[in-house]
């Protein structure tokens, strides 16, 4: 059964940092896209950095130069290394694995983690 499973967040105070984990298990042919969303109360879930296999990044204007994702496709790992950390980059984190397939002829499917919170305290 394919699964997310993050780890790494909690409370922190501004300016700090964090790193938050994400593992992939399950049957694992390939996941084509990685990344972390996240998802402030009352406001709508939002794109905060993306990896594809190849190692290509996407980040939201709001955490570049303070957010890197990165990932480790031998463990099916993708990370996201924080940095100069803020009250407004508090909310729950979800991982995303996009175009995950089973075998090489599977329909590719989208996978979400549970979510780990952020708080940044001022």
């Amino acid at each position: 059964q394919a699964q997310l499973v993050e780890s790494g967040g909690g409370l922190v105070q501004a300016g700090g940092s964090l790193r938050l984990s994400c593992a992939a298990s399950g049957r694992i042919f390939s996941i084509k896209d990685m990344g972390w969303y996240r998802q402030a109360p009352g406001k709508q879930r939002e794109l905060v950095a993306a990896i594809t296999s190849g190692g290509v990044t996407n980040y939201a204007d709001s955490v570049k130069g303070r957010f890197t994702i990165s990932r480790d496709n031998a463990k099916n790992t993708v990370y996201l290394h924080m940095n100069s950390l803020k009250p407004e980059d508090t909310a729950a984190y979800y991982c995303n694995a996009n175009n995950w397939k089973t075998t090489a002829w599977g329909i590719p499917r989208d996978y979400w983690g549970q979510g780990t919170q952020v708080t940044v305290s001022s």
